[in-house]
């Protein structure tokens, strides 16, 4: 790589460069100007130059190791125009980097398959001819917002070997770039194996014709991973970040260097995902025969999405999350292993969840609400739901109707639980919402039927399994398990409604393993208390008003009662209220004294 006065400028360089320029066109002959106002005039003149010459009329100029910033109107379209390009390059590289809107990047005004490309890091690589100097590529919008970002131009030696020369996977012939995808838990890196480098004009070397050392199968790929600052989700910090290791001399500043891959192993690396964490990837590629170098396209993730309603990057770690899952892991603690001995709170719980669950989709999909206040909202409807299922009970004494709503929580984590399995990968469910809903809504009720055979086995198995799932959704507050995706993926999907087009699985790790082994714990540990501690009482509690009304009916029946003798509960305190406000006679003697 040849590197333009040792490496990548920053746009000073560039600012120099047009200063030299416009000094001398400020001091020609014609404006005759004394030293001091000539000097005056170039400093107030000078910004506004820089920025005229750095993009006009949707062109930019670019040159090679300068960074530049570009807006790319909506509609509309950006000539890149590449200059002062020594004759020692071979070919260069463009990339232009945004923090999370695609751009497209073409050799063409019209772009096309297999000659552009769109990405958040984009880049294409140009084989430059004989005496060619100059290049042109384009820049615009897919999506028909105004795009901002940065680029540069990184020019390379005809004894660099080339980035993704050999590729077969993707659809740019020379694709230099690093294809990533993420989840929650794991971040993978793709990229084309890179060739053997060439002198301009000149027939490429054959990729796969041999395995000798001659050949590029001597290519060996440094992968290095480079952290932005913690709690930063700031556009200015991730240009600074790419600017500072777009090159080979920034990235092994910078970076760590994390893995060495051998032109024989899959080009593939794989990291743990730090949502809301900004991470820079990269891969230098070297040739150890002639000790040179050439970097690929860095890709930047936050392993989250900016566009996301639910788990977006602005709602990762905000308190409001962490308090009201650390008050629901509580209640739910408090269920698995007392729920069916105090049926109020257990009723209460149960009745809180299925309101505020149902009312945060529906504030969601019609409003667009701040996450703090939609969170808040649904707490308070969560609230007034557990309310009225309790006072229900209270009213009415009907268990079986709270029953029935406890066992279709029971059966939402079912059926949750089975779709999250790798049954939920069936093509027929993917392509088919009609298909999902009918299959998820039959395993829902079909559950509640049990409960009219085994109401109180059906309650107290309920208490263990969605106490302890509850206690798990708290932890995932803190550190991230896959098993909040039983049902973050149902809300997902009642959310958004392509997701089914989009939907990724989920690896299991070591914490998932813990996670249900505790949950497993929990559950059975809670079932076992309450099955033994409520052998010998009643099924069910009985109704707090209609013992009240039983109890006023032996009152009057029974006159041998001692309660049946005192009076009414409003003539007590109408008795009680004229006490109060009765003067009170003074003490002494109220008979007249014998003589």
């Amino acid at each position: 790589m040849i590197p333009p006065s040792g490496g990548v400028k920053r746009s000073s360089g560039r600012i120099e460069a047009k200063r030299r320029k416009m000094t001398v066109w400020i001091l020609s002959p014609p404006l005759r100007l004394p030293l001091p106002r000539t000097t005056l005039l170039l400093l107030l003149l000078l910004p506004w130059l820089c920025e005229v010459l750095a993009q006009v009329e949707n062109r930019v100029i670019f040159l090679p190791g300068t960074f530049q910033n570009v807006s790319v109107s909506q509609n509309d379209t950006v000539q890149v125009v590449v200059s002062r390009i020594s004759p020692e390059v071979a070919f260069v590289t463009l990339q232009f980097h945004t923090q999370h809107r695609n751009l497209t990047l073409s050799y063409n005004k019209m772009p096309s398959l297999g000659l552009s490309l769109t990405a958040v890091d984009a880049g294409v690589l140009t084989a430059l001819q004989p005496g060619q100097a100059s290049l042109l590529l384009f820049l615009s919008s897919p999506g028909g917002d105004t795009v901002a970002g940065t680029g540069v131009i990184l020019p390379f030696s005809s004894t660099d070997p080339v980035p993704g020369a050999c590729n077969m996977e993707f659809n740019l012939d020379i694709d230099p770039n690093v294809y990533i995808h993420y989840n929650l838990y794991e971040t993978t890196i793709r990229f084309a194996p890179a060739n053997l480098g060439y002198e301009r004009g000149e027939t490429p070397p054959v990729c796969d014709e041999s395995i000798e050392p001659s050949t590029r199968w001597r290519l060996q790929y440094d992968v290095y991973q480079y952290f932005l600052p913690e709690n930063d989700l700031s556009e200015r910090s991730l240009f600074s970040g790419i600017q500072a290791v777009a090159d080979i001399r920034g990235m092994k500043e910078n970076g760590k260097r994390v893995m060495t891959l051998l032109s024989s192993d899959v080009s593939m690396a794989v990291f743990n995902s730090i949502p809301g964490q900004g991470v820079v990837y990269s891969v230098i590629v070297r040739d150890p025969r002639l000790n040179t170098s050439a970097s690929y396209v860095p890709v930047h993730t936050y392993a989250c999405s900016f566009a996301s309603t639910l788990d977006g990057c602005q709602t990762l770690g905000k308190i409001s999350t962490k308090v009201f899952f650390t008050i629901t892991g509580l209640a739910g603690l408090v269920v698995c292993f007392f729920g069916h001995r105090f049926f109020k709170c257990e009723l209460f719980c149960m009745g809180f969840s299925f309101a505020a669950f149902f009312f945060f989709v529906l504030i969601t999909r019609t409003t667009e609400l701040e996450y703090d206040l939609r969170l808040a909202l649904s707490a308070v409807i969560g609230v007034v739901g557990g309310v009225l299922l309790v006072m229900s009970w209270w009213r009415f004494g009907s268990v079986m109707a709270c029953i029935v709503v406890v066992g279709l929580m029971l059966g939402f984590l079912i059926a949750s639980t089975v779709l999250f399995t790798p049954l939920g990968d069936i093509n027929v469910f993917r392509q088919s919402d009609v298909v999902f809903w009918v299959t998820f809504c039959c395993i829902v009720i079909i559950v509640p039927l049990f409960f009219v055979r085994w109401p109180r086995e059906g309650n107290i198995a309920t208490c263990g399994v969605v106490g302890a799932y509850a206690v798990i959704l708290a932890v995932n507050a803190y550190i991230y398990t896959s098993l909040s995706f039983i049902t973050l993926n149902i809300l997902k999907r009642l959310l958004n409604n392509n997701f089914s087009a989009m939907f990724t699985d989920v690896p299991f790790q070591t914490t998932d393993y813990i996670m249900i082994s505790v949950w497993v714990v929990l559950g059975v540990c809670g079932i076992v208390l309450q099955l033994y501690r409520e052998r010998s009482r009643p099924f069910f509690p009985p109704s707090p008003y209609l013992m009240w009304l039983q109890e006023r009916e032996r009152r009057k029946t029974n006159v041998l009662d001692p309660s049946h003798h005192f009076p009414p509960l409003p003539n007590r305190l109408l008795a009680r209220v004229r006490q109060l406000t009765r003067r009170m006679e003074p003490a002494g003697e109220h008979t007249p004294l014998l003589l």
